[in-house]
């Protein structure tokens, strides 16, 4: 696997983007709360992921409100700090976490990204939303020990709490034959021809916890 496997770094700080109004009563309210990966970084507006995952949920005639409380550059920490607030905004029926690379850029303990995806996780849970743990790898220049602790953390949070897991985001870019093409010069960032892989990697487990 190349650099290029830790898509969801992101090191960068941008602006957030716009948040959406929370959904009209009984209408169910997907919250995303994510890094780069899932904040358009350097893509053009609506060809990210998530603004693709809308229109899916169109196609599908399923009626969703989508908000993409997503930031480049965030920890798993950040994300939990922003959490509260989001979830007494938004009131989400489902939230998709997608944090904790950059905990590893930073050389953060892993101990501590898992404390902080276990509490967003009870949290969104405590207030009656279902989750969707979205997990990330590093490449293997980290080593082969913290690689595999690192990734353990996403299924282990997603055991303890009996929450969702997608145990990749980038699985079919990061480990393509061509990988470097689907990624931005910097390596990191997946291109948008890259970004209906990612929305398919997630759509499967999160179409379980949307109503029939």
């Amino acid at each position: 696997m190349t650099t290029a496997a830790l898509g969801s770094a992101g090191i960068w700080t941008t602006a957030a983007q716009a948040q959406a109004p929370a959904a009209t009563a009984g209408k169910p309210v997907i919250l995303v709360l994510g890094d780069s990966l899932s904040a358009e970084y350097g893509l053009k507006r609506g060809e990210g992921w998530v603004p693709l995952l809308e229109k899916r949920l169109a196609a599908q005639k399923i009626a969703a409100t989508v908000v993409n409380a997503s930031i480049s550059g965030d920890t798993s920490s950040g994300g939990r700090a922003r959490f509260p607030a989001l979830l007494a905004q938004h009131k989400p029926s489902q939230v998709v976490v997608e944090l904790g690379a950059n905990d590893a850029l930073r050389g953060l303990p892993l101990a501590d990204t898992e404390s902080n995806l276990l509490q967003i996780t009870k949290a969104a849970q405590a207030a009656g939303a279902k989750v969707l743990i979205v997990g990330i790898q590093v490449p293997p220049n980290y080593g082969g020990d913290y690689t595999r602790r690192f990734e353990a953390v996403f299924s282990k949070v997603a055991g303890t709490t009996k929450a969702a897991l997608v145990p990749f985001l980038l699985k079919g870019v990061a480990d393509a034959p061509d990988a470097l093409s689907l990624f931005q010069a910097d390596r990191i960032h997946p291109t948008a021809a890259a970004q209906p892989q990612l929305l398919d990697n997630v759509w499967p487990e999160l179409r379980k916890l949307l109503p029939k």
